[in-house]
């Protein structure tokens, strides 16, 4: 009887736990993407799965389809191989300063998409550094962008698990004559495997659904899935044809969620380690150290450019383009100044960062928890994959969703302030989730036993227990869902309101708008936002807490 007692409890705390996050992300996520599918799927009210199999068939969309997958496998490829060697040198070598080069490093993964397209342009344009390459508006200058993007990722994941990888199978290997190579490919890679294939699941999900840096560096000619999406929403108005690209989007990511979740739950010889100690530099650690050397020049390139692009003018050298943010632009390319927007985005991004973290909290506590049974633990790790969702579906999927399901009672939010921050909260979850999970599946669960069997409630545990432990990873994790939040596009440019937009609705407008002043404010607003996540992106290094950023 007692042990059917403590199921029972077990169950019904963890139903607990489960229905709040799960009826937000349900309303908030799942309503409004399967809303867009639904109005496309069932144009008049009725099934017609033969209009999905003819705009599969278009021949566009099959060229869109090609061109998302080569520049997305492309891209990833190339960030694992810049991203291995450098994950290296920031994990494993005592090089100096590395803690700030990590932070940098991790700097452009938070950017905004637009920032990154507008940097990118600003380097390869005719004018730019890079000009004469005539990469300008080409796939390659879009891979690029991807890989700037995302190269923190596998530095990110692989870093962290190369850090707890214990040195001794290596040491033991060179100790009985095996070179270098034959020590990484028989000890090493294999030990790590887990994790660059996790790594590279979620950069292909991240490429593949990239907006902002592909809208504004490929145009229409060279669209993705996600950007001919938008394309077919806002400009065309297909949606049937939007809403079949939607549902095969949605299918790739449930599978790549699938694989990243297997390989986070695949023993491994990182498992159970403590970090270890970095060891100091070696001659034969040069070619890592060039590779770093000219990952942090690809990555320092497009922000200089930003930089300098920002204090020139028609006039020379000055600070104009910083002045006009008080204005509209020219020609009145804004409803309200740059500065307003920026306080707009702070506003919003708070909002979203508080939202996030307690659903984020909940979440991380729910799935960490210790399973009795088979079930439970199948239950825990659905609903896992059911929280990292939002981590690759189309912002804009989810934001025109937003439009046409929430606007009605009893859930008419269109014109609530609370629409954008609830938006770009469930784009932040997965971020804090991630940084959270590993911290909390890390404490001994024999710590909660031993307060449960003094008298501790488990709400007395958890904040005896595990609230020290989380505290710095909680700080960590709202910095980086602020500047996440900060910088979302996708959502947002939708569901802002043309009075009150944020800084990456505002810079995209700009920069659609001709003439050198609109162009100016928007390279000046984009490196106040970029100097803004650095500096939230900077804090959070400084708490030294490994999840962040590893997927």
């Amino acid at each position: 009887m007692d042990g059917r007692h403590l199921e029972v409890r077990r169950w019904l705390t963890l139903a607990l736990l489960a229905t709040g996050p799960v009826l937000v992300v349900g309303v908030f996520f799942v309503l409004p993407v399967s809303g867009m599918v639904a109005r496309g799927l069932w144009p008049d009210g009725v099934f017609d799965p033969g209009g999905v199999i003819e705009v599969l068939t278009r021949p566009r969309v099959a060229r869109v389809a090609w061109f998302t997958v080569w520049s997305a496998g492309l891209a990833t490829a190339v960030a694992v191989l810049l991203g291995l060697p450098v994950a290296f040198v920031l994990h494993r070598l005592a090089l100096p300063g590395r803690r700030l080069l990590r932070a940098a490093l991790l700097v452009p993964f938070v950017l905004p998409t637009v920032v990154v397209g507008v940097a990118f342009r600003l380097l390869l344009g005719e004018a730019g550094p890079l000009g004469f390459l005539a990469l300008d508006g080409t796939p390659v200058a879009i891979v690029a962008g991807l890989v700037f993007f995302n190269v923190a990722v596998v530095i990110r994941a692989v870093g962290a698990a190369w850090e707890s990888l214990d040195a001794r199978p290596a040491e033991a290997a060179a100790a009985l004559g095996a070179t270098p190579v034959q020590v990484w490919w028989t000890v090493t890679l294999p030990a790590l495997r887990p994790a660059i294939v996790s790594a590279a699941s979620v950069v292909f999900l991240f490429c593949a659904t990239a907006f902002g840096i592909v809208l504004t560096l490929g145009g229409v000619r060279y669209a993705t899935v996600e950007t001919e999406i938008y394309l077919l929403t806002t400009t065309l108005f297909d949606l049937p044809a939007a809403a079949a690209l939607s549902v095969l989007q949605l299918v790739v990511v449930v599978a790549l969620l699938g694989l990243a979740a297997r390989l986070r739950a695949t023993p491994d010889a990182t498992a159970n380690r403590s970090t270890a100690r970095p060891r100091q530099i070696r001659s034969g650690d040069a070619p890592a150290l060039v590779v770093t050397a000219l990952v942090l020049i690809m990555v320092a390139a497009p922000i200089a450019s930003l930089v300098l692009g920002s204090f020139h003018t028609d006039a020379g050298w000055s600070t104009a383009n910083y002045r006009a943010l008080s204005g509209v632009g020219s020609n009145d390319a804004l409803l309200v100044p740059v500065t307003d927007a920026l306080l707009t985005s702070v506003r919003t991004a708070v909002d979203a960062t508080w939202m996030a973290l307690s659903m984020g909290l909940a979440v991380a506590v729910l799935v960490t928890r210790r399973s009795q049974t088979r079930a439970e633990r199948r239950v825990r790790g659905l609903l896992d994959g059911f929280f990292m969702l939002p981590l690759g579906v189309s912002a804009v999927t989810l934001g025109f969703g937003f439009l046409i399901t929430l606007d009605h009672p009893p859930l008419n939010l269109r014109d609530s302030p609370l629409l954008v921050p609830i938006a770009q909260a469930l784009v932040a979850l997965p971020l804090v989730v991630r940084t959270l999970v590993p911290v909390l599946a890390g404490i001994d669960d024999r710590q909660r036993q031993a307060a449960a069997s003094l008298g501790a409630s488990p709400w007395r545990a958890l904040l005896s227990v595990d609230l020290p432990v989380v505290f710095k990873p909680l700080l960590a994790a709202s910095g980086f869902a602020f500047a996440a939040s900060l910088g979302e596009f996708g959502a947002t440019s939708f569901l802002a309101r043309d009075e009150h937009p944020t800084v990456p609705v505002v810079i995209f407008r700009l920069i659609g708008h001709p003439g050198a002043l609109n162009y100016g404010m928007a390279l000046a607003a984009s490196v106040v936002l970029a100097t803004a996540t650095a500096v939230v992106m900077l804090a959070v290094e400084r708490l030294r807490v490994p999840s962040v950023g590893a997927f």
